[in-house]
């Protein structure tokens, strides 16, 4: 941080928009108002949805204003509390649920992301943050995680003694896929990328291909796409059970082409998921408590985060890219 003219600054790597490469720019320290407090991000996810932020226009009415600075998956400890926060205290560990009430959310809209040191929040983003769970696993639960269990469990209802499938085993579908199996569940997966395809074993699974359809004769009850590419939710339709559901994570394609004969026939629910609450990310951390569920990550600095989202375009990556902040 350094100081300004204006009062005190920090760097940020910030959005302008569609096409544009995000900059290194001083920004203003944040400021807690009432209701708010300011978090020291100590780690904050590099997510693909912050690609196609940059990459594809459809995600533009998602931005109520620009520059700002992008970076939804944080973690951190508490600096500043508002007035009517005092319930919180400084030195707090806290991870951050990404979405506010009115469905705006940290790293979108009016509320800047941890591509920053310090970011503002609210109780509805809070949840402690338990001493056995780091603060890199602990920002990739508040997004990656956070998505990942609402769409399988709150959502998806997957549970001990169900058959479930997995599109996608990147940093959402791993966490997904081995969620289920802490559950009990019996899992099955569809992962593009042979070197992925390879962690089935430290997931669990009761089997990998290469899509899903190769999996039509198990039976499965329920099916989370993670990956969302239009012909993975096609082949997630055609392969499902009868009275079967698949929830809809994955926005790699915002428009997909599916068959309406097996959802009338076989009488199917599709679901889409988004996201989660802060209950949801207090039940992931109780799962992380436990140190089962640790999904492989690749450390970076903030620095690094302009690479990190180049390596995300390219598909360069097996585990979830995570910028650590240094005290």
């Amino acid at each position: 941080m350094s100081a300004s003219k204006n009062g005190v600054s920090m760097k940020a790597w910030r959005f302008h928009g569609t096409n544009q490469p995000l900059t290194l720019e001083d920004v203003p320290e944040p400021r807690a108002g009432e209701g708010e407090v300011v978090v020291a991000v100590k780690a904050a996810g590099v997510c693909h949805s912050d690609v196609s932020a940059l990459d594809d226009p459809g995600w533009m009415p998602l931005f109520s204003r620009t520059p700002m600075t992008l970076g939804h998956e944080n973690a951190g400890v508490l600096v500043e509390v508002g007035k009517g926060m005092e319930h919180w205290k400084v030195g707090e560990r806290v991870g951050l649920a990404p979405v506010m009430p009115d469905g705006d959310a940290i790293g979108y809209g009016k509320w800047d992301g941890g591509f920053g040191p310090r970011i503002r929040a609210t109780d509805a983003n809070l949840v402690r943050l338990p001493d056995e769970v780091g603060f890199d696993l602990g920002a990739m639960a508040t997004d990656a995680g956070l998505t990942s269990y609402r769409a399988m469990v709150t959502v998806g209802g997957a549970a001990k003694g169900r058959k479930v499938g997995v599109i996608g085993l990147g940093g959402l579908g791993y966490i997904g896929a081995r969620i289920a199996v802490l559950l009990g569940a019996e899992v099955y997966a569809a992962e593009a990328s042979p070197e992925t395809r390879k962690q089935a074993d430290e997931i669990g699974l009761a089997g990998v291909a290469e899509s899903i359809s190769e999996f039509k004769d198990e039976d499965l009850e329920l099916i989370v796409d993670y990956a969302g590419f239009g012909s993975t939710t096609a082949a997630a339709v055609e392969t499902l059970a009868e009275s079967g559901t698949l929830v809809q994570v994955g926005m790699g394609r915002l428009e997909a082409t599916v068959g309406t004969y097996p959802i009338i026939v076989n009488q199917l629910t599709i679901k889409g998921s988004k996201s989660g609450t802060r209950e949801d990310l207090e039940a992931l951390y109780a799962l992380m408590r436990s140190g089962e569920l640790k999904p492989p990550m690749d450390l970076i600095t903030p620095a690094m985060i302009p690479d990190a989202l180049d390596r995300l375009r390219k598909g360069d990556v097996t585990g979830r890219l995570v910028a650590v902040y240094e005290d």
